[in-house]
């Protein structure tokens, strides 16, 4: 039998890979026990999308561990053993600003969760491909050291600098940084999984995600940029832009085109490697184009303010340079600009919260 795991599997690269994975797999089990909603409140609640995922797919079996004790893990791991051939790690405490709330359980679930990860594969199915999502973060505040130019509505890269044409590559330090105590356990992962693949030989690849969006997001204050913004458009709820004059730039890939970067990779694995994951130069936008384009989309005005105070560590311009895995794996591309993934957003969650799409 070949068994996919996925981690964080109610979430939004989670629910995605299930989906993706469901049909190529004869069983896929899923790992998530909700802490989004302990991290978000309800905002950000995956239970609607455990269900979902329950219903929509006979081969997925859900298992509500937690990831930051060994001894809910090995069970399962037990139970299914050699026959995992692919594990998708995408559980996390994904936030900044939440992570210094409570830097214990920031640390526990996104560094420790990992290591539990890593050597239950390691003790019982060696031979599986580890995908891990990592982040931009861990590049910390260095990319606010660019020379950067304010326009109209953006801060962009002086165009003479080698990060213009594609972005960033991974060769960007990740030392001598502030990061946000999020991006540090994040780096101490991201480590974990290269060290895994170098040392150890298991087949472990790291993504380090720009915003990592889609329709199946359970987007919220402190996580979920557009989809949490596209939800203050059709809610009417008020939205904080937090610095830079709202003219800081993300790139945005779409969690189907991200999934199927994990699976172009499981087919020709490469041990240790690290590639970044985002919408590069394809789909990218500041804070006040991507309001716009919800008020477009939505056809509501948008209700929010401006706060002076940056968060701490955030990216004041950060574009993705996907170069390394288009040349590792040139049958790859993007398959959803900006705007085709923000109508989507719109329409499934509008339907979600009962209101017309």
């Amino acid at each position: 039998m070949n068994i996919a795991l996925v981690t964080g599997s109610a979430g939004l690269i989670g629910s995605e890979s299930v989906a993706f994975f469901s049909d190529k797999f004869d069983l896929v089990v899923g790992i998530d026990n909700n802490m989004r909603q302990y991290f978000f409140g309800a905002d950000g609640s995956t239970e609607w999308n455990r269900n979902r995922l329950e219903e929509a797919y006979s081969n997925y079996a859900h298992r509500p561990a937690d990831i930051r004790e060994v001894s809910q893990l090995e069970p399962i791991f037990q139970e299914f053993g050699a026959d995992i051939k692919l594990i998708v790690h995408t559980a996390a405490q994904p936030s900044h600003d939440w992570a210094a709330r409570e830097p214990f359980t920031d640390f526990s679930v996104n560094a420790n969760g990992t290591l539990n990860l890593l050597e239950m594969t390691r003790q019982h199915c060696p031979e599986a491909v580890f995908i891990f999502t990592s982040t931009n973060k861990v590049y910390g505040d260095n990319p606010n050291f660019l020379p950067l130019v304010e326009t109209e509505t953006r801060w962009e890269i002086d165009q003479n600098h080698p990060y213009f044409e594609n972005g960033i590559d991974e060769f960007m330090s990740i030392d001598h940084t502030k990061h946000s105590l999020f991006g540090a356990s994040k780096v101490a992962a991201d480590v974990l999984v290269q060290e895994y693949g170098r040392y150890f030989g298991i087949k472990t690849a790291i993504f380090r995600g720009g915003c990592l969006t889609g329709p199946n997001h359970s987007g919220a204050q402190l996580h979920g940029f557009l989809s949490y913004l596209m939800k203050c458009a059709i809610t009417g709820n008020q939205y904080t832009i937090f610095g830079y004059k709202g003219k800081q730039v993300r790139d945005n890939i779409h969690s189907y085109d991200l999934v199927n970067m994990f699976w172009h990779f499981y087919q020709d694995p490469r041990p240790g490697e690290v590639y970044n994951a985002g919408g590069g130069r394809y789909a990218n936008c500041s804070m006040l184009e991507g309001i716009a384009l919800c008020e477009e989309i939505s056809g509501n005005k948008m209700n929010y303010t401006y706060s002076e105070t940056n968060r701490i560590g955030d990216h004041i311009w950060y574009i993705s340079d996907l170069s390394k895995f288009k040349a590792h794996y040139p049958g790859w591309n993007w398959t959803f600009d900006l705007k085709q993934t923000l109508v989507q957003i719109h329409d499934s969650m509008a339907a979600r919260l009962g209101q017309h799409a």
